[in-house]
């Protein structure tokens, strides 16, 4: 007896389905979080069109990811949960699949290589997952033979429609989901891989923010792009270099207090050596503190505390994660951050 396929349900009963199944799935104490692109574009961050490019550029996906583009463009991933080496999700189709693709691990000597590759290339973790670094590191991190991504015989695709290809349509959506995740969450690639994103921060300056090793060395930031970063002011106090550096002029930073106007002759977009600040105003020490006070905090909390991005803030949660000064408890949009001592 041959399988006969099921007859086509249109999006919207798709649609009016998958919401009735995701929230029966609520009620059982499932946290759902769907995928939800907006306009043509499935990513539109460095790291999520990097994931997307990366998938794209494999012959072995080549005839089934653009049904997969469709299914996640309009909406059928209605739920994706990403966990170390693993993703999870529901797929609305003809029916509710379920979708699981398992990601090996990266080894530990391939680890141990990219990191050494990209030392002191990247200068903090805020500059790590806003992919905001030269050009080299991003090119050697995404490198298709021994990068930070997966090939396909790393990845193992799981699905309960009943197409026998190796990667059906569903399983498609899904990996273009992670690409779309990766846009607002980049820390996930890591989790994914099952590698520390600080590792690769072992040759950079002491602190969030990099250090400067004298004129006409080291990373360079906008003044107006540090300043977005952490709700901050700048003034950009710009001097004559030395000669012999092509009369192209080196600039100071000086952090202000909100309430203080910048001076109107520092240019908007002036190119700045970002300096080590004291503890007092180092924003992973004032998250920090406010963690210490509340004993218990969730991202949007600090979010509204500090007015900083939820990328931000999320990142700067992780690392005092690592550094040993909070647990984590919970998952997805549950995740509460407890101090330690």
């Amino acid at each position: 007896m041959f399988y006969e396929w099921a007859p086509y349900v249109p999006v919207a009963e798709r649609r009016k389905n998958a919401a009735a199944a995701m929230a029966r799935l609520a009620k059982k104490g499932h946290p759902v979080s769907p995928v939800v692109i907006t306009g043509r574009a499935i990513a539109t961050t460095v790291w999520g069109k990097a994931w997307c490019t990366h998938l794209e550029a494999y012959s072995d996906y080549a005839n089934r990811l653009p049904r997969g583009r469709t299914y996640a463009r309009n909406g059928s991933v209605v739920d994706l949960q990403v966990a170390p080496g693993r993703i999870a999700a529901h797929i609305s189709g003809s029916s509710m699949y379920r979708v699981t693709i398992t990601i090996a691990p990266l080894k530990k000597t391939a680890w141990a290589q990219l990191c050494t590759a990209c030392a002191g290339g990247i200068d903090s973790l805020v500059e790590l997952l806003q992919g905001h670094f030269a050009a080299a590191v991003m090119e050697r991190l995404c490198h298709q033979d021994d990068g930070l991504f997966p090939s396909p015989k790393q990845i193992r695709v799981e699905c309960s429609c009943p197409d026998g290809s190796y990667l059906c349509k569903h399983a498609a959506a899904v990996l273009y989901g992670v690409g779309a995740r990766l846009d607002h969450q980049p820390e996930l690639l890591f989790t994914l891989r099952q590698t520390n994103p600080t590792d690769l921060l072992a040759q950079a300056g002491v602190g969030l923010l990099a250090k400067t090793t004298g004129p006409g060395s080291g990373r360079t930031l906008a003044v107006a792009e540090v300043g977005a970063l952490f709700g901050l002011e700048m003034e950009a106090d710009v001097s004559t270099p030395p000669a012999g550096q092509g009369g192209q002029k080196r600039s100071g930073l000086v952090m202000k207090v909100a309430a203080k106007t910048v001076k109107p002759s520092a240019p908007a977009a002036a190119s700045v050596s970002v300096t080590r600040q004291k503890p007092a105003q180092d924003p992973s020490a004032r998250l920090l503190r406010l963690l210490q006070r509340s004993q218990v905090l969730t991202c949007a909390e600090a979010q509204v505390a500090l007015g900083w991005k939820a990328v931000i803030v999320r990142a700067l949660l992780r690392q005092l994660v690592v550094n040993g000064h909070a647990t984590m408890r919970g998952k997805t949009r549950g995740t509460t951050y407890h101090a330690v001592g």
